[in-house]
């Protein structure tokens, strides 16, 4: 696997949960901006931070259009050799701009119509409202590949989460 690839893996994870936040939601966003950089912290290593924005035409919420833009970005950006190896990355995220609900979303004389995607998209958010967070992910996403989420230095989370409500023994 080439560090291109582990990249496009994270970058994918990160426009899915997006996709899921704005149809959550009922927006669309317009832009999406993909950012990616190095260890600052380690200045043996080479370094390089990137980020790339995509107009979205027409404005969306479906995870593969989100996906599909998010990649393209980070290719765009990337720094590596032609086989898919570069810098190692340590940090990648997706932002959206111009968000509207969806109701106000302007027509395009020439949208594609996409039925299709919209029941995908339904589908896959149902299963995973259904069944917990990832139980289906798009493949491209990778499986229990080289990346994943960390939070090892993450503040604690008992003001929005109860679970995590420190309890006092007596």
């Amino acid at each position: 696997m080439t560090t291109f690839d582990v990249l496009a893996q994270a970058v994918t994870a990160h426009a899915t949960r997006a996709a899921e936040k704005l149809r959550s939601h009922g927006l669309v966003a317009g832009t999406l901006t993909v950012f990616f950089h190095t260890n600052p912290h380690k200045p043996d290593r080479p370094q390089h931070s990137a980020s790339r924005s995509v107009r979205l035409r027409p404005m969306s919420n479906h995870t593969f259009d989100l996906v599909d833009a998010a990649v393209s970005a980070a290719r765009r950006g990337w720094r590596g050799d032609p086989s898919g190896n570069g810098c190692g990355y340590t940090k990648a995220g997706v932002i959206l701009d111009d968000l509207l609900p969806e109701a106000d979303r302007p027509a395009m004389l020439f949208e594609p119509a996409r039925p299709r995607d919209a029941r995908l998209t339904d589908a896959l958010d149902a299963i995973n409202d259904r069944f917990g967070k990832k139980t289906m992910v798009l493949a491209r996403e990778g499986f229990a590949g080289e990346w994943r989420l960390r939070a090892d230095h993450r503040s604690p989370r008992y003001t929005t989460r109860i679970s995590e409500l420190p309890t006092v023994r007596v």
